[in-house]
């Protein structure tokens, strides 16, 4: 997966975004780094009119029939290099004046913009006629055909964004972590970029060294009673603030996490998202480096080593070492085990309703998943030890448990945990193969998973459904997110209007 980071990562100069002039228009189209045809043509009939030069005047300076200049001004023909230069001549100018990827006015730039679009699937798809682009087409016409077209371009977009549509992004995503064993080099490299920078060598990431790390970053740290309940923390880029819930981060117990996942957002040069993709792709980088500055790499590596040579790997030591959440320590897990000490690996966090809520692989089990290889919402099987895990009482003691499974016998280590969307097991697997190096592995819970056989436990057992076949009617409860769309906007779920009315009232007076 390609991480979106800048070569200065964690260095001591962070980047300062310049805010938009007050009153100023923001750029009207995104301009690819190299001119194409439509732009090339602009510019040439822009320099043309300049010099007072008709069609007719251009054709016969370059030796060419004015119907052919007039379809390489309007982009409808590629140019060739002797063709520019014949043209450049004639005008007066450059090839280079020529290339120049920015078009010559305003004017031009909308005109390219409707182009483009007319020439693109858009109207095709929706059946609109183009229309002409010249000069008879006022530009304030011009201009709001263009921005109908934006919005229409910006509804299909969020119409896409469907639950399905979510589902398969998270899939590509999860393949692509697997590629890599859910290892991002450049991610590592910059967390300890970030801690060499604080001056942080070793062990556990104390509170006091996330609070320089932000103002290492040039921020300053403000703890409000109001900070809105979409978001677990928020920053002002204009006056370099980060805002954090003064009454906790809800649902949890480490202000850190919140804190550093802000900052990692910040430190990657992330932008608003265009798409869901891009969205979940965000945050799993932000997470990663905040998982990465809160355990170290080269800490946690030599932890990890030591246990696998005493045979006593535990994800509890490793969260304890580290002073982090089990999640954390069982996601940090995952992406140091198959680098660094050759262990495939499971991973999911299951719901209490038995519903995949986040998952990972690269050690052969089967997760259960749709038609097109979706897991998260799927249900995991009753006997596997996420599930089971659930109806254990002493939830001080980890639980282990082995399960054969249609794909082999797989050791895994599950935690429950409560938060305010209801009950959660995080759960960590590895191949039978494997569980020789891990704490636990004497454990005599065994279980057996059909999976995806109906028979295995979707189907009640033949007495139950006897007796009670055609007498029973319940009264579902689906969830609301069943038949809703993802969350719009740019951050979905988050309401927009609620951060900049909170960020107004925080804002410093000038």
């Amino acid at each position: 997966m390609a991480i979106s980071t800048s070569r200065d990562l964690g260095t001591r100069e962070p980047r300062r975004p310049t805010p938009p002039a007050a009153g100023a228009a923001a750029p009207s189209i995104p301009l690819e780094a190299e001119p194409d045809a439509l732009t090339i043509g602009r510019r040439i009939r822009h320099l043309r009119t300049q010099r007072g030069m008709t069609l007719e005047d251009l054709a016969t300076a370059i030796g060419r029939a004015p119907s052919q200049v007039s379809m390489l001004e309007n982009g409808r023909r590629e140019p060739t290099f002797s063709r520019l230069q014949a043209v450049a001549r004639a005008l007066d100018a450059s090839v280079e004046d020529l290339l120049s990827p920015e078009p010559p006015s305003r004017r031009d730039a909308l005109e390219i913009e409707l182009e483009r679009v007319q020439r693109g699937p858009l109207f095709s798809v929706l059946g609109i006629r183009p229309v002409r682009v010249g000069k008879s087409l006022p530009t304030d016409a011009l201009e709001a055909i263009v921005a109908l077209q934006r919005e229409l371009e910006r509804l299909h977009r969020e119409r896409a964004a469907t639950p399905e549509e979510a589902r398969r992004a998270n899939t590509e995503l999860r393949a692509d972590m697997r590629a890599q064993d859910n290892y991002f080099p450049d991610l590592e490299i910059a967390a300890r970029g970030l801690l060499d920078d604080v001056g942080h060598t070793r062990g556990p990431l104390p509170q006091r060294a996330a609070g320089e790390l932000a103002a290492h970053l040039g921020f300053t740290i403000h703890y409000v009673p109001d900070v809105p309940h979409s978001v677990r923390a928020v920053i002002d880029q204009r006056h370099r603030r980060v805002y954090l819930p003064s009454n906790g981060i809800r649902g949890r117990s480490d202000a850190r996490s919140a804190l550093l996942q802000a900052l990692a957002s910040h430190v990657l040069e992330h932008a608003e998202p265009r798409d869901y993709r891009e969205f979940l792709r965000q945050r799993v980088e932000a997470n990663y480096l905040c998982a990465a500055l809160l355990v170290p790499e080269r800490d946690a590596v030599k932890h990890l080593r030591e246990a696998k040579e005493a045979r006593a790997i535990s994800l509890e030591d490793l969260r304890d070492a580290f002073a982090v959440s089990y999640e954390t320590a069982a996601h940090r897990f995952t992406n140091l085990a198959t680098r660094h000490l050759g262990i495939g690996v499971h991973f999911m966090k299951v719901h209490e309703s038995g519903a995949i809520h986040k998952a990972y692989e690269n050690d052969g089990v089967r997760f259960p998943a749709d038609a097109l290889g979706t897991v998260e919402g799927q249900y995991v099987c009753r006997h596997w030890t996420a599930r089971v895990v659930f109806g254990i009482e002493d939830r001080l003691s980890p639980y282990y448990q082995y399960t054969d499974t249609p794909t082999g016998t797989y050791w895994c280590t599950s935690r429950v945990s409560d938060t305010p969307e209801g009950r959660f097991s995080v759960s960590v697997g590895v191949p039978f193969s494997q569980v020789k190096w891990f704490l636990g592995r004497e454990t005599t819970a065994r279980a057996t998973s059909r999976c995806p056989d109906e028979s295995c436990c979707r189907q009640p057992a033949e007495p139950l459904r006897q007796r009670w076949a055609g007498h029973a009617f319940p009264s579902a409860r689906p969830h609301a997110s069943m038949l809703a769309a993802m969350p719009s906007g740019a951050f979905p779920g988050v309401d927009t209007t609620e951060v900049y009315e909170f960020l107004e009232r925080h804002a410093p007076s000038s």
